[in-house]
């Protein structure tokens, strides 16, 4: 188990030690008030942790606090994991970025897309171009989730059981050959959608490796960095350090949400690339310490292993959407806490593009993202700065937590 403590003082990384202690008392509130169970938050400078500090509990029926070896759900930021695992096979000359996916899924040979019906009568035309890897990457596919409940293929994708996760006993293959059966909202490259896709991602990778999706990020990105706690479900030794999922209740108070968060501590047939990893917040530093770009370690690499170059890095860190887009103008609306203008999206990321229109403090090049329980990190390459903020809340909508944190963190950078 790696173990998560600090490595400096914040005076030593230009971190102002007494602006740095706005941060917990801020969101204690939110677990006084009973909006959030508790929570975990690690501020890292120059490679090293100088801020970690948690509240409340990891479970509030059994008394249980947080703990730094709390086990979290990551939902969508196993997303980015899943995108480095991609672009490991990437730079072994696997697969080209412009590759159909059909060329290793073949179900997704002859998508059609909607034009227009409702979920039980569709009109659909055929996809003048093939959905791409590319496409996957950055969610341009027109692929979807069953929880957006903003379209009627999202109906289609919830009456098929996909929602917030697959029917029981139903496999990758099986439900990736299902979504391709299904309509595109679009016509793939043309406009951003948050979906499937990296899922998706994740059967090409089983079928490029030869591996499954478990055992090839094991392998190749879990054991190199030492993240001993990840995986696809809470095993003996981390299901007695597993947080408790929870949903605002009447009222706004945390309501425990079993019916979902037992999901985690079984085994899972359906290997989710795009939201199935469990970890701690030490692994997950270490995580975003590999991507993190220094004067002293180009992005890549950690203690001696290299997973990627540093330019298939800053190649992943680049705005990918068409025409030098944002999220805002070039995506489908999303129900987020926070804003996407001025955010792009990269190969399995968000990447700031210009940190003014949505008026959060942030650097060109960010790379970010969350999962929906409320979890979040982000890698400011310019500031050479990481944070994360883990908790158990979902959706993670509720509450601006992700705007609010990235305020407390930049107002205490004095150099």
């Amino acid at each position: 188990m790696t173990v998560l403590k600090t490595e400096a003082e914040p005076a030593e990384v230009g971190l102002d030690p007494e602006r740095l202690l706005r941060i917990g008392p801020h969101f204690a509130r939110y677990a006084d008030d009973g909006r959030l169970p508790g929570w975990l938050i690690t501020v890292s400078r120059y490679g090293r942790l100088a801020y970690v500090s948690s509240y409340g509990y990891r479970d509030i029926e059994a008394g249980l606090p947080v703990g730094t070896d709390t086990v979290w759900r990551l939902y969508s930021m196993t997303k980015p994991i899943t995108s480095v695992a991609a672009m490991l096979l990437w730079e072994e000359g696997g697969f080209e970025l412009t590759d159909p996916v059909s060329s290793y899924i073949p179900s997704f040979a002859d998508v059609r897309v909607f034009a227009g019906g409702t979920d039980l009568r569709q009109v659909t035309v055929p996809a003048v171009e093939p959905v791409r890897i590319w496409h996957l990457l950055t969610h341009t596919s027109g692929l979807t989730y069953g929880f957006h409940r903003a379209h009627p293929v999202d109906a289609m994708y919830r009456a098929a059981g996909f929602e917030w996760s697959a029917l029981v006993g139903m496999d990758l293959a099986t439900a990736c050959d299902i979504w391709a059966g299904m309509p595109l909202l679009f016509q793939p490259g043309t406009e951003w959608n948050y979906s499937v896709s990296t899922d998706v991602l994740g059967r090409v990778i089983e079928v490029v490796s030869g591996q499954r999706l478990d055992e090839f990020l094991a392998e190749r990105i879990l054991r190199p960095l030492g993240m001993t706690d990840t995986g696809f479900h809470a095993g003996a030794a981390q299901s007695p350090r597993l947080a408790a999922l929870y949903t605002p209740g009447p009222g706004g108070a945390a309501a425990r949400l079993d019916s979902l968060g037992e999901a985690a501590l079984r085994p899972r047939v359906m290997l989710s690339g795009g939201g199935g990893l469990i970890s701690t917040a030490a692994d997950y530093h270490r995580f975003t310490q590999m991507l993190l770009h220094r004067a002293d370690s180009p992005a890549g690499e950690l203690d001696g292993a290299r997973l990627l170059s540093p330019r298939t890095v800053s190649y992943m860190a680049r705005n990918h959407l068409p025409g030098g887009r944002d999220l805002d103008t070039f995506g489908r609306p999303l129900y987020a806490e926070s804003p996407f203008r001025g955010v792009g999206f990269g190969l399995g990321f968000a990447v700031v593009i210009d940190p003014v229109p949505g008026k959060v403090p942030s650097s060109v090049g960010e790379l970010s993202w969350g999962g929906a329980a409320s979890t979040a990190f982000w890698i400011d390459p310019a500031e050479e700065l990481t944070v994360s903020f883990f908790t158990q809340l979902l959706p993670s909508s509720a509450y601006p937590i992700r705007s609010q944190l990235r305020q407390l963190v930049y107002q205490a950078l004095t150099a």
